[in-house]
Order: C-alpha cells, then structure tokens, then sequence
C-alpha cells in the first residue's frame, strides 16, 4: 500500500479534522482564550490524528502485505477467499462477499472446462483406437498382395499410423505417468523395433540406415522410446536429401548413456535450433515440406521431461544429430549385478 495514495484516499477525514480544529479555535477565541491555549491545544489534536493515522496506515499495511504474501504463494490465485480470513470492517465483508461469489464461480467453469477436456480426450483416444482397425486390415491386404503398388501404399499407411499415434500420444502427454512401465531395456533391441515400425517408409525414401553395435541397458519405458524414435527418424525421411541416410550409435559418459540418431540431411538452421521443440515451430525447412506440424519435436521434449531422459538436437550446416541421455542407475544395476553373481552361485562384493 503506498504511503501517498493512502493520504490522498484519508484527504477528507484529514479536512474534516481541519475544518473541526478551526472552528474549536474560532469558539475558543470568542470565549477569550488566549493565542498559546488555542494554539497548544490545536498542536495536541494534530499530533493526535497524524498519530492515529500512521498507526492505522502501518497495520492496514501489514494487513495487506500478508495477503499479498499468500496470493504469491498460491498456485490457483483465485482460492485466495478460502486463506482470508473473515473481515471485520463492514466495507471490507462486501468485497469478500463479492470474492467469494467470484471464486464459486470460477471454480464452477474450471470443472465444465476439465469436464469438457475429459469427455473430448476419451473421444479422441475412442477415436484413434477405432480408426487402428482399418489401417491394420489394410496392412494384411497390402501385405498379402505385394506389389510395387501396395508398397506404397504401406509406406503411406505407416506415414499414417504415425500421425494416428502423435494424437494418442498427445492427448496422453499431460498424464504420460498414468502409463508408464519402467523396465530394464536394451537400447539395440528398441532401435531395431522402430526401424521395423517404419520400414516401408524408409525403404520407399530410400534410406540407408546404419546401426552400430548395441548392449547398453537402461531403464525405461521402451514403448514411449519408440515413439521418440518413431518421431526422429519420421523428421529424418521428411527431410531427406538424395541419397538419405541414417546412422544409430552410443556413447557411454560417467553416469550416462546417451543414444544418437544422426541423419544427413539438410540440417536445421542456427537461428531455429533454440526453438524446435516449441510447440507449432516448423522453422524454415517446414516452409518447405507442407506437410511439417511442429508437433513432434514438441511432444518429444515433453515426454523426455517426463520420463528424466535429455534430448537435444545438434546441426552444424548440413545434417542433424539428435541425442537421447539415459542416466544411469548405480544401485539398480548394483543390484541387477549382484542378484546374476548369485545365480552363477557366488556373490561378488568389493572391500573398501
């Protein structure tokens, strides 16, 4: 509460004391008192309204300051009225009267809008199952009838399930902790699984796909990984080059291990590689593919947040390299370690 505007908003009071102090002293005159009395006793009523006014100023202050504190400290601001507590001041029980009517209010909209988003997300996922059916019947049709036309046609099909799966996944992200399953995973056994999820599309594209040799563990929900993946390596044949290619390997560092998907396209420019996993950025390379969303990149990020893992995307003139991290868990694989030691029938400890 600034000090000025609360006097400005105590200038009536003030006149009225005024006014009150020059007719006391016009009564005082008349009745033939002298300059000093009146004037000693004007000074005393003075001192005694600037006293009660610092004093009313400095708790009214500290009043509102603390409930200030409070509204900073709360997540949903609008709860303010439940932490307030009742006034005492007839003025003040209206407006939080009129808080109170707000905060219902409020709190009446959030829960349609939550219900909204419920039934829509239940909708969506209804929706995305539903529509898997035909494009696996499909697949079978295609399959059983090879020729170089069905092979486009399920090169365009996985381009599809891809789409149908960045929905699920998106209208899944907020609450990804719901369905999760935390296991120990083999990083080349998740490579080779994405790759097989898309290998019409990348052998229509053309790719070359290189995978070095994989044996780290980490733990993880692979079905989410493959998804990232799927994302990655979608990105790598939307922006391929002539003769596209694609390259998986690992790097363990200290306490992690990091999985890197390298490609040789045309790379991403430096002034868009702070802002790719924004969400609805297509950059400058989406100017070119139509068919670039922005949405990929973004849920990626989102789900790697989520699940503790780091993702970064490097480009340095032509190419991109994106880099998955993985942390390392001492104790579990301690233990993952000394229970395989127990089955060959010893245990192996370390004196210190």
């Amino acid at each position: 509460m600034n000090g000025k505007q609360y006097l400005k908003n105590q200038l009536p009071v003030i006149l009225i004391h005024l006014l009150g102090m020059l007719t006391l002293s016009l009564f005082l005159t008349a009745c033939g008192n002298s300059v000093s009395v009146i004037f000693f006793i004007c000074m005393v009523w003075l001192s005694a309204m600037v006293l009660c006014l610092s004093v009313f100023c400095f708790t009214r202050k500290k009043h509102l300051d603390r409930l200030l504190t409070m509204t900073e400290q709360l997540e949903e601001r609008y709860l303010i009225p439940e932490l307030m507590p009742v006034p005492e001041r007839a003025d003040e029980q209206v407006f939080y009267q009129m808080m109170k009517m707000a905060e219902k209010s409020m709190l009446e909209k959030i829960g349609e809008v939550q219900q909204e988003r419920k039934e829509y997300k239940e909708y969506i996922e209804q929706w995305i199952h539903e529509v898997k059916t035909p494009i696996t019947a499909m697949k079978l049709l295609c399959e059983n009838n090879r020729s170089e036309f069905t092979r486009d046609i399920l090169a365009k099909l996985e381009n599809v399930n891809q789409f149908t799966q960045q929905a699920l996944y998106y209208a899944r992200s907020e609450h990804a902790e719901k369905d999760y399953s935390v296991r120990e995973v083999n990083l080349g056994d998740v490579v080779h699984d994405a790759i097989a999820e898309n290998k019409y599309l990348l052998r229509q594209s053309n790719m070359t796909i290189t995978v070095d040799n994989m044996e780290s563990s980490v733990y993880t929900d692979d079905k989410w990984i493959r998804f990232i993946l799927n994302q990655i390596i979608s990105n790598a044949v939307k922006y391929r080059t002539e003769q596209p290619a694609l390259h998986f390997f690992t790097i363990r560092e200290n306490d992690r291990i990091t999985l890197f998907i390298e490609d040789n396209g045309p790379g991403i420019p430096q002034s868009d590689l702070s802002r790719v996993f924004d969400k609805g950025f297509t950059g400058q390379n989406g100017r070119t593919v139509h068919s670039s969303t922005g949405i990929g990149l973004y849920l990626c990020k989102r789900l790697c947040n989520k699940l503790g893992i780091g993702l970064s995307v490097f480009s340095e003139g032509s190419g991109t390299r994106a880099a998955l991290s993985f942390h390392v868990n001492d104790f579990v694989t301690g233990v993952q370690e000394t229970r395989n030691d127990s089955a060959s029938g010893f245990i192996v400890t370390e004196t210190p």
